[in-house]
């Protein structure tokens, strides 16, 4: 099966952080770009960060620019995003995402990320 497992998620206050986790299975990570998004209710999906294949580079919402670091261990095949300095705005329900060059795309089940007081 190719599948992408999240962990991580919870309750925090503002000011707070959390690391989620993807542990992927099924296909060979390595080769795979990564990336994480989140969706508020009644919002569109939208992208929060993304680690490369092939350099390692990272892209990053707008939002959350500063304050979230994606990173990935291969040997691990889990990609991680560590959330520093959590807002209320931050409260997602966050998604694991691999994509393929021919358009097959496989998410995750998804995690919820609550920031309150």
């Amino acid at each position: 099966q190719v599948q992408l497992v999240e962990s991580g998620g919870g309750l925090v206050q503002p000011g707070g952080s959390l690391r989620l986790s993807c542990k992927a299975s099924g296909f060979t990570f390595s080769m795979r770009s990564m990336s994480w998004y989140r969706q508020a209710p009644g919002k569109e999906r939208d992208l929060v960060a993304q680690i490369m294949l092939h350099d390692g580079s990272t892209n990053y919402g707008d939002s959350v620019k500063g304050r979230f670091t994606i990173s990935r261990d291969n040997a691990q095949n889990t990609v991680y995003l560590q959330m520093n300095n959590l807002k209320p705005e931050d409260t997602a329900v966050y998604y694991c995402n691999a994509a393929w060059v021919n358009g097959y795309v496989i998410w995750g089940q998804g995690a919820q990320v609550t920031v309150s007081s």
